[in-house]
């Protein structure tokens, strides 16, 4: 809405806008078109060869063990007033301490971050969350409840009904776009934030329009617009592409990391094998693009920003470009030899730099 006594923008201007605004949303769609094309030829291609293992999809009755590991925590559900939803987390260490969140990514869940649940729990209340829609996380049916002010606020009533008013945020992947989001719009609830592999939003809306390669690489984020469809693409031959995703050459942990073991896997495939649980995750990306590009973006608090340089899904060139968002204390640091996965990689790398960071900002403080 105009500020009263504004000047309205002349003609030229509007008809400037409404053009670049009708190209997006075609080029959004087109391109949705083009991945559901390639998609489409895969699963054909995938039928002529193996017509009946192509449709096998297994449903896991029962979690292997180590998602009821005690070393990693506690199961816990609290219910959100607002919205009336019941989210699931595990968390470690005492209560009383300072709270770590832990905000995991797509295709993961809260077992992405047992590394670090085991590892900081000496010193901090280590919650790892299930998102809207993942898990034993309650699932909203209505793609229109996935708006990224609606996962913005999950973690700040979260928060509130933990018994806590700030901490430590830290975001993987998708989780750390939602993580990003709430340190801009809740700074008073954010001690330190600490993002894996995703940049600060706005330079991913920016980037992403100016790099074709980027553009390639996010292909799933205009896949995931259409109904139905890659929720189906998933359960072929019984979740070849969430195997491939952690374990192919192209896309999965690399030869230095920490490979993720058969039951590891059967963590991942137990949890997305459940009739319906992949269609909340993938709800999360259909709202993106009518939620971006950002009206406030800096960020205030200290921030570190951890990137696996051979991340196939984001360029590494835009954690740099990350830096004019931060006004305040930035560090960066990028590890040549990981993937995407990073803090499932290369854990204990992971945990020195997040340990470094918080004693750092600590010292600092005190000074």
């Amino acid at each position: 809405m105009a500020r009263p006594g504004a000047a309205c923008p002349p003609p030229a201007r509007r008809v400037m806008v409404a053009a670049r605004a009708l190209l997006f949303w075609a080029l959004v769609y087109s391109y949705c078109g083009l991945c559901a094309c390639i998609a489409g030829l895969r699963l054909l291609w995938s039928i002529g060869r193996r017509p009946g293992e192509t449709f096998r999809w297994v449903v896991r009755e029962n979690p292997p063990a180590c998602l009821n590991d005690p070393s990693l925590g506690t199961h816990c559900y609290v219910r959100i007033k607002d919205s009336g939803l019941r989210f699931h987390y595990v968390a470690a260490g005492e209560r009383g301490k300072p709270l770590m969140l832990l905000l995991h990514g797509f295709p993961e869940f809260w077992y992405s971050w047992r590394h670090q649940l085991r590892e900081f729990k000496s010193e901090y209340r280590v919650v790892a969350l299930d998102l809207r829609g993942y898990g034993e996380t309650d699932a909203p049916s209505h793609k229109e409840n996935y708006k990224l002010d609606c996962l913005i606020t999950d973690i700040k009533d979260i928060l509130e009904s933990l018994g806590y008013n700030k901490c430590v945020l830290i975001g993987h992947d998708w989780g750390g776009m939602i993580a990003w989001l709430v340190a801009i719009c809740y700074p008073e609830m954010v001690t330190k934030l600490i993002v894996i592999n995703f940049p600060h939003p706005s330079v991913f809306t920016e980037y992403i329009l100016r790099h074709p390669s980027q553009l390639i690489k996010s292909g799933y984020y205009f896949f995931f617009q259409m109904p139905w469809f890659p929720e189906f693409m998933f359960t072929v031959n019984d979740f070849k592409v969430l195997k491939s995703l952690f374990t192919s050459q192209a896309t999965g942990i690399g030869r230095k990391g920490c490979r993720l073991t058969a039951e590891d896997i059967e963590a991942y495939l137990y949890v997305f094998s459940q009739p319906g649980a992949l269609t909340g995750p993938i709800n999360h990306y259909r709202n993106i693009f009518s939620c971006l590009p950002l009206q406030h973006h800096e960020v205030i608090m200290p921030t570190l920003l951890l990137w696996g340089e051979r991340d196939v899904f984001m360029e590494v060139e835009m954690a740099e470009i990350t830096r004019i968002y931060v006004k305040n204390h930035f560090r960066l640091t990028i590890l040549s030899e990981a993937s995407h996965w990073l803090q499932q990689d290369q854990p204990d790398i992971v945990n020195k730099l997040i340990w470094t960071f918080l004693k750092e900002e600590t010292t600092r403080k005190r000074e």
